[in-house]
């Protein structure tokens, strides 16, 4: 007989990943051949640090001509095509699973930002946007005085 640790929420995770794999199924995460593909969404990441935020977005396979960014207030939206490549080749796919179409992600910013300032570049399938932070809005350090 074998001692088994216990796993209190074990059968919770258990069911979350179960569940997690079933809505992947359902809504086309495994595309097969000749199925239609659903909207997609880059992956994002935001970081801030004292001075501006970042945004870095993974679409590989665009041209920067394919993206379009706005901002309106605190407000970003990044906004794009991913058009889908011609398959007039005599080739028998087996599976298809990169995604095709438009996306639209906005993003709310915590503070405002110095939108004449913002910046995009756009390497190896990743977009960065850089959006310095209002002065005003900047931490600033008061220097104490001894007396």
């Amino acid at each position: 007989m074998a001692i088994i640790r216990w796993r209190p929420l074990g059968e919770v995770d258990n069911f979350r990943r179960e569940m997690g794999r079933m809505f992947d199924n359902f809504f086309g995460s495994e595309t097969e051949v000749g199925e239609s593909s659903l909207t997609w969404y880059p992956s994002v990441d935001v970081k801030e640090t004292k001075d501006e935020f970042v945004l870095m977005a993974e679409v590989p396979g665009m041209s920067k001509d394919d993206i379009k960014i706005n901002i309106s207030e605190n407000t970003l939206t990044i906004k794009g095509e991913k058009k889908e490549e011609k398959k007039e080749d005599n080739n028998n796919y087996h599976r298809i699973e990169r995604r095709y179409g438009t996306f639209q992600r906005s993003f709310t910013l915590p503070t405002q930002i110095q939108g004449n300032k913002v910046k995009a570049a756009y390497k190896d399938g990743v977009l960065t946007i850089t959006m310095p932070k209002k002065e005003e809005v900047k931490p600033k350090e008061i220097p104490i005085t001894v007396s």
